[in-house]
């Protein structure tokens, strides 16, 4: 029988294995292509500790085995300790997601004591000049150095993470280097998928193909370099969507394995889908089962009972899920629509003109919109 609630999926889902505490929206950052919403700055209140804690409780029961923190910057939590070693005594395995502004080796020891399992910094690029200015911070690129080199020698894996775009994608070789410095054990070079603040500013973010392969071919010559070596270090190239023709398995499926839980309590299938015309539940109102397995919200694309054509007809649906829900209103106006990725989507000349676009080189990099409280509530206002 399907799920209350929802007539769209006619099977129970599995657990939610990888749970996603957005901490916060606070940010010291600026980063203009933030994958937080645009009108964060009208969010509720905060999750306490006890209420956070109470979540991964219910989750872990639920069988929720990996638990991120991220935000905003989920350093500017003052009691992001606790809830680690809350976290650990659950069993889950946990992972920091940070900018790495307002971290201290102080505070890396305390997050080991709490059991952290796992650190990743990001950096918004391998020139100072570039990444602060993106940062919309004169001091945090000296910062994520000196915390990245913390993290490695406080004996956690490094994992780093640079998100590229048309503006330091022809750096990626430096961008390499940098990381190989560092002694990186993974790298993830994931080129802008545009959400958020990336959407906002996609027409100055999006790099042309030309740099896009170029950057592959680099990332691809120093792959092979360093398993010729042996070396550990790991690079991974995440390519944008725009460029693709098959869409992406989103979150390999809505409301399968993902269960992202914002700031103040409302529980997603993704990061992104608090833009769209569906009411998701609160864990201010709600159990996480009911939530995961009962809600409207989490039904609403589950399966594919929801799907028109040409998604409802296609040999692939059972791979790609129809791709991203999120990107198909963005695009189109209806979550329901085939992701405009898709070759076979009514809708994919939106893709090819946002390529066309790209050729175009629009704006300079401090033409950016940053993602700020300011510009926030004037969006909110618009």
């Amino acid at each position: 029988m399907p799920s209350s609630g929802s007539s769209c999926t006619d099977r129970q889902p599995g657990p939610p294995l990888w749970l996603l505490a957005e901490l916060t929206y606070r940010c010291p950052l600026q980063c203009p292509y933030c994958s937080n919403p645009l009108d964060f700055s009208q969010q509720g209140q905060e999750l306490s500790t006890a209420e956070w804690i109470e979540v991964f409780r219910q989750a872990r029961a639920l069988g929720a085995a990996q638990l991120g923190f991220s935000g905003g910057e989920p350093l500017v939590r003052q009691d992001l300790a606790e809830l680690i070693a809350a976290a650990r005594d659950l069993g889950y395995y946990t992972n920091l997601i940070t900018s790495g502004i307002g971290l201290t080796e102080q505070r890396i020891a305390s997050f080991s004591e709490a059991g952290l399992d796992h650190i990743q910094i990001s950096f918004q690029a391998a020139d100072e000049e570039v990444n602060n200015l993106l940062a919309g911070s004169r001091k945090a690129f000296a910062q994520k150095l000196a915390m990245a080199r913390a993290v490695k020698a406080a004996g956690y894996p490094m994992v780093l993470n640079f998100v590229t775009h048309r503006h330091n994608i022809d750096s990626i070789e430096r961008i390499i280097e940098l990381c190989l410095e560092l002694e990186a054990d993974f790298v993830e070079l994931a080129t802008c998928q545009f959400y958020g603040w990336a959407e906002l500013n996609r027409a100055g973010l999006l790099p042309t193909r030309a740099q896009l392969e170029r950057a592959e071919r680099i990332t691809h010559s120093w792959r092979a370099k360093l398993a010729a070596e042996n070396h550990p270090c790991k690079l991974i190239f995440v390519t944008p969507d725009y460029y693709e023709e098959r869409p992406k398995a989103c979150m390999n499926g809505w409301g399968n394995l993902f269960l992202d839980i914002t700031p103040d309590g409302t529980a997603l299938p993704c990061h992104s889908a608090r833009q769209l015309p569906v009411q998701f539940p609160s864990v201010r109102e709600h159990s996480i089962e009911h939530i995961w397995r009962d809600s409207f919200g989490f039904n609403r694309f589950r399966g594919d009972a929801w799907m028109p054509e040409p998604c409802r007809s296609c040999d692939e649906k059972a791979k790609d899920f129809g791709g991203c829900r999120c990107q198909a209103f963005m695009l189109t106006g209806d979550a329901s629509n085939a992701d405009p990725v898709c070759g076979k989507s009514a809708h994919h000349g939106l893709i090819l003109a946002a390529r066309e676009e790209a050729e175009q080189a629009p704006g300079a990099l401090a033409d950016l919109q940053s993602r700020n409280e300011q510009a926030s509530r004037l969006i909110c206002k618009a």
